[in-house]
């Protein structure tokens, strides 16, 4: 008989996530209008190990399966963006693009990982550039002098 052990669980639940992020069923998210996306604020919240994470394990082997539903949540109703653990196994981070900076904290703060101290977080407003606008007008400006 297999079992599956929690750490593959726990990355298979990640796997899902990222899966779902990337290839949404249609229906599932909000349709969010330009205004509506111009009026909300952009927040970057970066997760680090806290009192409860288990040392010696990587972030793939945390009890993160609440943390990971509550994500998913987020997602679907449209306020998270995205997420992901860092790569060298210190924590995680999300991009939450809410209406104020009082719901973007009131989320990280009802995290089941925050609440049970397996990350704590810094929070910051974030303005993201529209590079690909940036990039656009400089191939299009005609050159002042050669």
């Amino acid at each position: 008989m297999n079992t599956i052990r929690p750490g593959r669980m726990v990355a298979s639940f990640f796997v899902l996530t990222l899966a779902l992020m990337y290839c949404p069923a249609p229906g599932l998210t909000q349709t969010v209008t330009p205004q509506e996306a111009a009026a909300k604020g952009t927040y970057l919240v970066v997760y680090r190990p806290g009192p409860a994470w288990l040392t010696g394990k990587s972030v793939m082997e945390q009890p993160l399966k609440e943390h990971g539903k509550y994500m998913l949540s987020l997602y679907i109703k449209g306020s998270m963006k995205m997420a992901g653990p860092l790569t060298d196994n210190t924590g995680g981070a999300v991009l939450l693009e809410v209406s104020d900076e009082a719901e973007a904290k009131a989320i990280v703060a009802n995290d089941p990982a925050v609440q049970s101290g397996i990350f704590v977080y810094e929070m910051h407003p974030w303005k993201l550039q529209r590079w690909d606008e940036l990039a656009k007008k400089a191939k299009n400006a005609s050159p002042t002098s050669r």
